[in-house]
C-alpha cells in the first residue's frame, strides 16, 4: 500500500473517534464512506460532524465554502457492500473483543480490496483483535488516538506478531500524511505510552490528597502551573537531561520509596463509585460540577490543541 493509491477510506464506528476520524480525513480531501448500523446512529454522527466542522469556522480556520468542499468527500452508508473498494479500513466500534470480531467478519467478507485496517481500540491488545480475523490478519494495526483525534495530533501505533513488512510504515505514512504526530511502539502494552503516563500521574495526585497533603484544588494547581506547561514544548527526557541525570539520580533515590505504589483503584476513587459520583456526567465526582459554566470549561480542555491546526485543506 502506497499512499499515492490510498483512494478511499473506511470507516466503522459513528461515535466520537469515528466521527472526528472522518472529519480528520475528509478535511485532507480523502474520499471517506462512514458506516453507520442504523439511520438514527448515522443522524447523530452526522450532526457531530457538522458541529466539528462549525467549530473551524467559528475560529475562523475555516470559511463556510471550504467546509463545504471537505463534507463533498464524505458519504454515509447503512450497506457494507459500499466499502467493497476502500484501501484502508478504521474500525472504532465499543471496546468488546466479540462486538469488534463480528465486525472484522464483515470486513473480510465485503472490504476485498483492503490494504490495511486499523483498529482505535484504547483498551486492547492487537495480539487479541487479531484472533477475530482470518485473511486479514497480516495487515491488522492499532492506532490509538486521543479524543477528538481531528483535533489531538497524536497517535500511538503499535502492530501484531502477524502483521506483515510495510503495513505499519503506511499507516503511519498515512496518519503523517493527515498531520498527526505518530510513535511506533516496540511492543504491545497495556495503556499504551500516553495513558500509562497519565495514570501514573493520576495515582500519585489521589494518593497525594489520600494522604493529606494538599487537597484536589491544590494538586491541579500545583499541576497546571509548574512543570506541565513546560511539556507542550519539551518532553520528558529533554528536561531530565537538562535538569541533570544526577540531580535527579539523587532524588529518585530520596523520593521514589514514598511515592504511591498502589496496584488497584484507590479509596478516594472507589468512595466515588460507590457513591454513583461519576464526575462531570453525574454532576458531581472529585468536584462539584453543578455550578461550573461547561461551555467555558470545554473551551479550556480544547484550547491547547488548536495551536496544532496546519492542514493543507482539499480546494475542489
Amino acid at each position: 500500500m502506497k499512499l499515492e493509491n490510498v483512494k478511499h477510506i473506511g470507516i466503522i464506528g459513528t461515535g466520537m473517534i469515528g466521527t472526528s476520524m472522518a472529519v480528520l480525513f475528509t478535511g485532507h480531501g480523502y474520499k471517506t464512506t462512514l458506516f453507520a448500523v442504523s439511520p438514527e446512529l448515522q443522524k447523530s454522527s452526522k450532526e457531530k460532524y457538522d458541529r466539528f466542522y462549525q467549530d473551524f469556522v467559528d475560529r475562523n480556520m475555516m470559511t463556510k465554502e471550504q467546509v463545504g468542499i471537505c463534507e463533498k468527500y464524505l458519504n454515509y452508508t447503512l450497506d457494507y457492500n459500499d466499502l467493497a473498494d476502500v484501501d484502508v479500513v478504521v474500525e472504532c466500534v465499543f471496546e468488546e473483543l466479540q462486538v469488534k470480531f463480528n465486525i472484522y467478519k464483515n470486513i473480510e467478507k465485503y472490504c476485498t480490496n483492503a490494504k490495511a485496517i486499523i483498529s482505535t481500540t484504547s483498551a486492547l491488545s492487537v495480539d487479541d483483535l487479531v484472533d477475530g480475523l482470518d485473511k486479514y490478519k497480516d495487515i491488522m494495526v492499532v492506532a490509538h488516538p486521543f479524543n477528538p483525534p481531528h483535533l489531538v495530533p497524536f497517535f500511538e501505533v503499535v502492530k501484531s506478531k502477524y502483521t506483515r513488512d510495510g503495513v505499519t510504515e503506511h499507516v503511519v505514512e498515512l496518519l503523517e500524511a493527515v498531520n498527526r504526530k505518530v510513535v511506533v511502539l516496540k511492543k504491545s502494552a497495556p495503556g499504551f505510552i500516553a495513558n500509562r503516563l497519565q495514570h501514573a500521574l493520576f495515582r500519585e495526585a489521589i494518593y497525594i490528597v489520600e494522604s493529606g497533603i494538599a487537597d484536589a484544588r491544590d494538586v491541579d494547581i500545583a499541576a497546571m502551573y509548574s512543570f506541565m506547561p513546560r511539556y507542550t514544548s519539551i518532553g520528558i527526557f529533554e528536561h531530565l537531561d537538562n535538569s541533570g541525570v544526577d540531580l535527579n539520580y539523587n532524588i529518585e533515590n530520596y523520593l521514589f520509596p514514598s511515592l504511591s505504589s498502589a496496584q488497584c483503584a484507590p479509596k478516594l476513587i472507589c468512595d466515588k463509585m460507590d457513591a454513583k459520583e461519576y464526575g462531570v456526567k453525574s454532576g458531581k465526582g472529585i468536584y462539584d460540577w453543578s455550578k461550573v459554566d461547561m461551555k467555558d470549561f470545554s473551551e479550556r480542555i480544547s484550547a491547547p490543541y488548536w495551536n496544532y491546526f496546519n492542514w493543507k485543506l482539499p480546494t475542489e
